[in-house]
């Protein structure tokens, strides 16, 4: 298969080109820099330049493949409503290049999403996207399988560990480092689901290989690790105290992370790993944490 992936020279979306290519596939990957198109070249991928909010070139590149795996996203948190509108723009184009084919679109949403004390499984919906604006993502997709597309949904825990994460556990381990301790939030009780890169870039190959009758898919690899417990790794890692705060003391240490680092997202993926046989093999985020891949 030739597969285009988006956010391909990124810490997801490289791990799944490396995937894809050592499955035997070719990839056309997006890159919006010299450094990302020298990158997915050195990974023996070929180079789709463009941005990604630049539509026809993004229909382009899927009109040329026999799949789509779509990972690129703007973090900026202090334009998050505006980037998730903007992926599901991304989201409608590559359905309609794709529409009336076989051809599956594989995109990227969040376990976060169906915040939840109990277990969330892949049934599960979110929100309304006026709601929670990541939903935009998933509302997309949906809209496109309804006009015909092959449409995929995968859901990625908090936490997506491996060395070279600059996510949500880089950030935690730098607050810790800057304020001399490492906080949880009451209890800490709060699960965090987590799955390596490595064995989230077999479930999007998966994915594309099989083209399951399910449309929505967990790459959970674990089920949810305490917060506390993560938030003593840390401390672990860098040598610092592990401490209890209240909501209201710890908005003085997580700032604008306060909600993260409240989130409990407990989720299976027991239907994925039916319906796909997929195994995870990796480490978990704990044994990352402990021997100082982080640190």
């Amino acid at each position: 298969m030739r597969i285009f992936v988006t956010g391909a020279s990124g810490f997801a979306g490289s791990a799944i080109v490396k995937e894809l290519i050592d499955a035997g596939h070719q990839v056309l990957g997006l890159a919006r820099s010299d450094s990302s198109a020298e990158s997915i070249r050195k990974a023996g991928a070929q180079v789709h330049r463009g941005d990604v909010n630049d539509l026809p070139i993004l229909q382009k590149g899927a009109a040329e493949c026999d799949a789509v795996i779509h990972t690129a996203f703007n973090h900026d948190f202090s334009r998050f409503k505006a980037n998730c509108e903007d992926d599901r723009k991304v989201i409608e184009a590559l359905g309609a290049a794709l529409t009336g084919s076989d051809r599956p679109m594989i995109i990227t949403s969040g376990i976060g999403l169906l915040r939840s004390e109990r277990i969330v499984t892949e049934d599960d919906t979110p929100p309304g996207s006026d709601t929670i604006p990541r939903a935009a993502s998933e509302e997309a997709a949906n809209a496109a399988a309804a006009k015909g597309t092959n449409a995929y949904i995968v859901r990625l825990p908090p936490t997506v560990h491996d060395k070279g994460d600059h996510g949500f556990v880089p950030m935690i381990i730098n607050m810790a480092k800057e304020k001399g301790e490492s906080v949880y939030i009451g209890e800490g009780k709060n699960p965090w689901p987590a799955v390596h890169r490595q064995d989230a870039a077999v479930l999007y190959r998966l994915i594309a290989e099989r083209t399951p009758a399910q449309k929505t898919f967990h790459a959970v690899a674990e089920e949810g690790i305490l917060f506390r417990d993560i938030a003593g790794a840390i401390g672990q890692g860098l040598h610092v105290p592990v401490v209890s705060r209240t909501e209201k003391e710890a908005e003085a240490h997580f700032t604008w992370f306060t909600h993260f680092a409240s989130l409990g997202c407990p989720a299976s993926s027991a239907k994925t790993r039916k319906a796909l046989d997929w195994q995870p093999t990796q480490p978990g985020l704990l044994e990352d944490l402990v021997p100082g891949i982080y640190f």
